[in-house]
């Protein structure tokens, strides 16, 4: 649940040197093809004009002599317009947007994010192979909140389901209307192919919970245990579409700030042996608010207006100049919540599935000896949350047996009022530690636990061991690609560098190899070129590169390539926006990525981050590499080349530009990646760029110089792949936010 995130690379294989690829997955010959659509009329006002183009093709690069007599931040924004301004333009109006017109316009936005260059999307998590009996996408398929974790519409079989069934589901999921449409279609498959359905959802998990009280929680490895066990005002559907849960309706005021809630009647909370103990009522969601207020280290900033949706007075009473009857959520009666924001946030409703918007019961809270501040009461939870049996239940799951590092069983509320919709009647986790590694191969086959995704030792196995009665073996049988999660790491690109020196705990660290100011300057004048910044991305082979990480076999299985996923959003019903001049219609159910894709394509940009084939027939914008290739990568070379010629900067093997890329010397694995770095940008740029590899021996130095450093000009790097983003919510905006002008994620890029 945390959002900065550090690139820990993997160590738990070494692998030998692999070569670059060639030019691998270069875009289809109509990728990049401007639709052949005949203009409108220019009626549109919801796109920036173009920027001129420099007269007669002039480049002049940014005014160093006047941004270097400026103050730091005045110099920021200046290089900030210079590198992103028609970026910030689109995403500016992107935010002012709401519904399906605000996810097609910030996916526009991104395109020209992508475009600048100045960040290159590499991975994320997640993309191994696996074995299961679960039936894809059964359960809330969204990237934020605790929906994934909610598992009563899960549909599990008896048998394990082949990678071709697996592949023929997934693309029913995507040919479907509706989440109805797909659980018929894919029970109707399951039953035609011999397949039997279980009423048992059995999984292996590597936490222990440290607390049941998932509004006092930041920690995915609490909060996952709890989800089952309450329901929210909304929850997305396998189809990604939120739908009424806890709250039957809700209305948005006419300026966006007051959302009223309609709160579902005859809903019971029950303790954890299915006693009744009272009714929800719109008091649940204020009694959370106050005890959320006394546990603001938890998820607190999302309601902050610096980094959340600002709730009405939410800053004001942590300072102490607001009273909680000043704060934004208020019952108005039984049935009838509200929640007033400080301003507009149309992404609000996307937060409704995180714990902080989770119900409590506030009789039962009392009963455990819990307390509130903003009641005028010295604050402590007593007993509430300590085990399953100190908290109160109105989802669909009362948990029945807990033992630590062991088992801890789920059984279905006989008292909810979804409970038709409950498919697992019994949901189980099981520890497994991973000391054992072919613990969970073994119970999955044995159909123990539902599925288990391949490690290092299983993966050898599963390639050679055929199941009784079967010419495949278990790999080619039933291995198919997990999932990837939401999280982008990338690679960042320097473009307002003023150190070559680290200075971890006080020390000078590492120093670059350029020592002299005409080749800081050389390198400062690349890396704010636009082609320059292209032709280093499509130089990137991000294939080779993960191969040093996971294997030559999964390298491609990871790799991202937008920043936000292409699965994020989808679009709930047709939607007209502008691109280019064109009035362009995108019907429901879009997925973002088309949308980024058709803005790239009609920019004439060639890079591919959207695959209509991927996982399965879904569609994905992960598991290939859209923007590694080489002729793309000279093309964008030689423009650059011209470019900077005009401002005197020469770039040619005889005098290339040198950037410089830390990697951790102490990790083999590291080194390996860092090598295929520095060899395939050299190569595939004719030694006209020179990649000198900077080695860190210790890891607080490198942290230093790549993550937790502090003012963006304090990044010791001009090209670094070791952070990455991870969403707060189901926006876009919660990706984007972070390099909009001044935001938290600009230093990766030198600024602020």
């Amino acid at each position: 649940m945390k959002k900065f995130l550090s690139l820990a690379l993997a160590l738990v294989m070494v692998l030998s040197l692999v070569a670059c690829g060639g030019n691998n997955n270069p875009p289809a010959a109509d990728d990049n093809k401007t639709p052949d659509t005949p203009p409108v009329e220019d009626n549109n006002t919801d796109a920036p004009e173009t920027p001129d183009e420099p007269e007669d093709g002039v480049y002049t690069g940014p005014d160093w002599e006047a941004i270097n007599a400026m103050d730091y931040e005045d110099a920021c924004d200046t290089i900030y317009d210079f590198v992103l301004g028609e970026f910030g333009e689109y995403y500016a109006i992107a935010k002012e947007a709401s519904g399906d017109e605000r996810i097609a316009k910030m996916a526009i936005a991104e395109a020209k994010f992508l475009e600048s260059g100045i960040f290159l999307p590499i991975q994320t998590q997640g993309g191994n192979y696996a074995m299961s009996r679960v039936v894809p996408r059964t359960s809330p398929t969204v990237l934020w909140g605790m929906d994934e974790y909610r598992y009563y519409t899960t549909i599990v079989t008896n048998e394990l389901i082949t990678v071709e069934d697996n592949n023929a589901l997934k693309a029913l999921w995507a040919e479907a209307e509706d989440a109805a449409a797909y659980f018929e279609a894919a029970k109707a498959y399951l039953a035609e192919h011999g397949y039997t359905l279980a009423d048992t959802y059995v999984q292996t998990n590597p936490y222990n919970v440290n607390i049941w009280d998932t509004i006092a929680t930041s920690y995915t490895s609490d909060a996952m245990f709890i989800a089952g066990t309450y329901d929210n005002l909304m929850e997305y559907d396998i189809k990604g579409i939120q739908q009424p849960c806890l709250a039957t309706s809700y209305e948005v005021s006419a300026d966006g700030t007051v959302y009223t809630f309609h709160i579902r009647e005859g809903v019971k909370w029950v303790d954890q042996q299915g006693s009744e103990i009272g009714e929800v009522t719109a008091d649940d969601w204020v009694a959370s608010m106050e005890h959320l207020l006394d546990n603001t280290d938890a998820l607190g900033y999302l309601l902050t207006v610096d980094e959340g949706c600002g709730l009405k007075n939410f800053d004001a009473y942590l300072a102490g100049e607001a009273t909680f009857e000043d704060v934004g959520v208020k019952a108005i009666d039984d049935y009838t919540l509200e929640y007033t924001l400080e301003a507009p946030f149309p992404a609000f409703p996307t937060m409704l599935g995180y714990s902080i918007f989770a119900p409590m019961n506030r009789a039962f809270y009392r009963s455990q000896g819990g307390t509130f501040s903003a009641e005028g009461e010295e604050y402590t939870a007593g007993d509430y949350g300590k085990t399953p049996a100190n908290i109160a239940y109105c989802g669909p799951y009362l948990i029945t047996a807990h033992t630590a590092q062991n088992t801890t069983r789920y059984e279905a509320n006989p008292t909810y009022w979804n409970a038709d919709a409950v498919t697992m009647k019994t949901m189980v986790y099981s520890y497994n530690d991973g000391s054992d590694p072919m613990r969970s191969y073994n119970e999955a086959k044995a159909g123990t636990i539902a599925g288990a995704g391949f490690n290092a030792s299983s993966m050898e196995i599963a390639k050679t061991e055929k199941p009784e009665g079967q010419d495949k073996t278990y790999l080619e049988l039933y291995g198919y690609v997990s999932r990837g999660t939401g999280t982008t790491f990338a690679g960042w690109k320097n473009v307002n560098r003023a150190s070559w020196n680290n200075f971890a705990n006080d020390s000078i660290g590492v120093s670059s190899k350029r020592d002299n100011a005409e080749e800081i300057a050389r390198t400062r004048d690349a890396m704010v070129n636009q082609h320059f910044r292209l032709a280093l991305g499509m130089a990137f082979d991000k294939g080779s590169y993960n191969a040093q990480i996971v294997g030559e076999e999964l390298k491609y299985n990871r790799l991202r390539n937008s920043y936000v996923p292409g699965t994020f959003q989808y679009l709930a019903e047709d939607v007209t926006v502008d691109i280019n001049g064109t009035a362009t219609t995108f019907p429901g159910g879009t997925s973002y990525g088309e949308i980024l894709q058709a803005q790239l394509d009609a920019d004439g940009v060639p890079a591919k981050v959207w695959d209509p084939q991927g996982d399965g027939g879904a569609g994905s914008g992960d598991g290939f590499d859209g923007w590694y290739n080489v002729d793309n990568a000279k093309a964008e070379l030689e423009l650059a080349i011209a470019e900077l010629a005009q401002i005197n900067v020469e770039v040619s093997a005889e005098k290339p530009i040198h950037i410089d890329y830390p990697f951790e010397a102490y990790s083999d694995t590291a080194r390996n990646a860092a090598n295929v770095v520095k060899q395939c940008i050299e190569g595939a740029l004719d030694s006209k760029v020179i990649v000198d590899l900077v080695p860190f021996d210790k890891a607080e130095d490198f942290e230093a110089s790549c993550y937790r450093f502090g003012a963006g000009n304090e990044g010791n790097y001009d090209l670094s792949t070791n952070s990455g983003w991870g969403p707060d919510y189901g926006d876009a905006q919660s990706y984007l936010d972070t390099v909009q002008s001044g935001a938290y994620m600009c230093k990766n890029f030198g600024l602020y």
